[in-house]
């Protein structure tokens, strides 16, 4: 697999496309080299046997039929490997000399240069050759044939294409192993970055590129890329401390103004007055309650990992909050469930897992209509512990679920509802401290109110603890219009 997506980077595509114009430029090299070569032996042969042709044309004129007949005798004579072809027949195909007797197949049809076999076939008594020959009439009807044994230019031409094949293969072959190499060192370095940039998605804003020092492309890249990061965690850290500055320094004034309001509220006969006094406080508390979350914040992204971290049941935490946060639920009218296994455990801080635990049920108590479900779900999948809580309100859009862990952000089906948008916020950083993944998805996908499922998932602490199922669920009743008893849970422990 890892392989195969080195096929696919553009590094090694751009070491094909290299290889590819290499090897045909060496083709065409080679192929030149060739046709040079071959071309060079074929014409030295035949200016060979040009010559010859030549001897025996004066040797025709000066000494007639006879005379031609017996200088082929000679050169025969004197050629024991025969490497010069001669026939001298009538026109009637009657041998006169030479050292074959019967005509090539070729020369029977045409005039001229042909190539032909020595074997049986043209009563050759050696081992079968290959040879090249020029055949033309001479006078009074005769037929010549000149040539000369061609088989070790051919065999040479033969040597020279497996030479230029396997020149091919090799070269073929050593550009593939270099663009792999190639592709390959280029792919580490990337992946180098690409690494290193996911861990910053994922909220290490403190890790940076690495550099190897050789103020290469890859070296200069991660610099401005780090310089970009300096930059951006430093305009982060300013609006984050302008933020905690400001609810940290109200915090104070707010607490005195809220606790004058309240002595007002006591002290006040008028029901006028004491309903505008209350409200007023109302409000101190609300903005009070945003301040105190956003320095809460603060101090959990402050904090990484130097929370108190011990071994927590996951399932007993989430009993105690569910317990807290029935009596709500009850009072819309909610059908409360629980899937719980109790000894699910984790290593973790538990006030702030129980604080993230309670922000997600009381979420979904408060965006869930009366007479709506919602579902609490403990449990384990591989090597991760589950907390799934599951409604039956408005939902999240899509385009909206990465943006909704932001300070401040509220999705605007829920503007309407009382709320700072910071709860999301609190739970992506104990979350975070705890090295968990927050999965959003719709509860019921394609209604007009699908609902959200928010799964946080945690690494499990690995003990000896037996894992224990237990499933509640509270079912309470619609409005009615009197004072009907709510239904009784009941719990199953198999």
């Amino acid at each position: 697999m890892k392989l195969l997506s080195q096929l696919k980077t553009s590094t090694f595509q751009l070491a094909l496309l290299y290889m590819v114009v290499f090897a045909t430029s060496v083709f065409l090299l080679l192929a030149f080299i060739y046709w040079r070569t071959a071309g060079f032996m074929t014409a030295q042969t035949d200016e060979t046997i040009e010559a010859e042709i030549a001897g025996l044309a004066e040797q025709y004129r000066g000494r007639g039929i006879n005379g031609l007949i017996t200088i082929i005798r000679e050169r025969v004579a004197r050629d024991p490997n025969a490497k010069s072809i001669y026939l001298f027949t009538t026109d009637d195909y009657l041998k006169l000399a030479g050292n074959i007797s019967t005509w090539p197949e070729e020369a029977q049809t045409q005039s001229g240069w042909i190539n032909f076999t020595l074997d049986d076939s043209v009563g050759w008594s050696g081992p079968e050759r290959l040879a090249r020959a020029r055949v033309f009439e001479v006078q009074g009807g005769l037929r010549l044939l000149v040539g000369r044994d061609v088989d070790d230019l051919t065999t040479l031409k033969r040597l020279i294409e497996t030479a230029i094949n396997w020149g091919m293969g090799i070269t073929l072959a050593l550009a593939l192993l270099g663009g792999f190499m190639m592709s390959r060192s280029t792919t580490r370095r990337i992946e180098v970055i690409n690494n290193t940039s996911r861990k910053i998605m994922n909220g290490h804003l403190s890790l940076r590129i690495p550099t190897r020092g050789t103020q290469d492309d890859f070296d200069q890249l991660a610099e401005n890329l780090n310089q970009m990061l300096d930059r951006i965690v430093y305009l982060m850290e300013g609006i984050r401390h302008v933020s905690d500055s400001i609810a940290h320094d109200l915090r104070t004034p707010l607490t005195r103004l809220r606790n004058q309001l309240e002595n007002t509220l006591m002290s006040v006969d008028n029901d006028e007055a004491r309903e505008q006094a209350g409200r007023a406080v109302a409000e101190a508390d609300q903005l009070l309650a945003t301040f105190n979350a956003l320095l809460r914040i603060a101090r959990l992204e402050t904090r990484g990992n130097a929370a108190d971290m011990k071994q927590v049941s996951l399932g007993l935490l989430v009993g105690d909050a569910c317990e807290l946060y029935e009596a709500l639920a009850e009072d819309k009218h909610q059908q409360f469930r629980q899937e719980v296994e109790q000894q699910v455990m984790i290593e973790g801080d538990r006030d702030l897992l129980f604080q993230m635990v309670s922000n997600l049920i009381d979420n979904a108590i408060k965006y869930t209509p009366e007479g709506g479900e919602i579902r609490v779900v403990v449990k384990v999948e591989g090597r991760e512990a589950v907390f799934e809580v599951s409604d039956s309100g408005i939902g999240i859009p899509d385009s909206e679920k990465d943006q909704v862990f932001q300070r401040f952000y509220r999705v605007g089906k829920s503007r309407s509802l009382p709320g700072n948008g910071l709860g999301l916020s609190l739970v992506s950083a104990v979350a975070e401290i705890h090295q968990g993944r927050i999965v959003l998805s719709d509860n019921h996908p394609g209604e007009e109110n699908p609902g959200l499922t928010v799964q946080i998932r945690l690494p499990e602490y690995r003990g000896d603890t037996k894992r224990i199922k237990a499933t509640s669920v509270k079912a309470l009743p619609a409005e009615t219009g009197d004072d009907e008893a709510s239904t009784p849970a009941h719990s199953v422990t198999p």
